[in-house]
């Protein structure tokens, strides 16, 4: 049998210019391993709870105490959930509230000496951790662009001397995949 791969256009939304990502997975890949997919891909650091919402059905960890109705993420094939043309939203930092939109752009035979997951291209640095949102990013993107604004300093400081919010290397992505394989 010839094994399914998504190619999953990663979008996080509202954040200009846009941040994007090109990954393709293994489409028996289960949602806690696209989550962790998302997280290498796009440089997030796993420090926060996630959920995906897929044609009004809530999947993530399960609530302990069942007051929320969540299936379980572990439960659930990406290829059951998904076909080409779906849309599927998925948040990560429920203070920071980072929304992605997955875009299923293909579904494909894989290539027989190919490995996956891989990111293929992708645009622009992830926001750090913590930074806020939406708009403490863009706070951000302006301080560290002025270099007279009167954070520019204490921010530049905190996002590190690497951080530079146009980078983004698909083959150092896929690097950190590997250790999902």
């Amino acid at each position: 049998m010839t094994r399914q791969i998504f190619q999953l256009k990663v979008t996080l939304a509202d954040v200009l210019p846009e941040v994007w990502r090109r990954v393709e997975v293994p489409g028996a890949y289960t949602l806690d391993r696209v989550h962790r997919v998302i997280q290498l891909a796009m440089g997030w650091q796993n420090y926060h709870l996630h959920s995906f919402e897929i044609a009004g059905a809530q999947y993530g960890d399960p609530d302990p105490d069942g007051e929320l109705a969540v299936s379980d993420e572990l439960e659930v094939r990406l290829d059951a959930v998904a076909r080409k043309g779906s849309r599927l939203l998925y948040v990560y930092d429920f203070g920071d509230w980072w929304e992605h939109e997955l875009l299923v752009e293909d579904v494909f035979a894989a290539e027989p000496d190919e490995r996956y997951p891989r990111c293929v291209a992708g645009e622009r640095a992830c926001p750090p951790e913590d930074v806020g949102g939406v708009f403490g990013y863009a706070e951000l993107l302006v301080a560290l662009h002025e270099a007279d604004h009167p954070q520019h300093a204490e921010l530049r400081s905190w996002v590190g001397p690497g951080f530079t919010p146009d980078a983004f290397d698909p083959a150092r992505a896929t690097t950190l995949l590997r250790r999902l394989t």
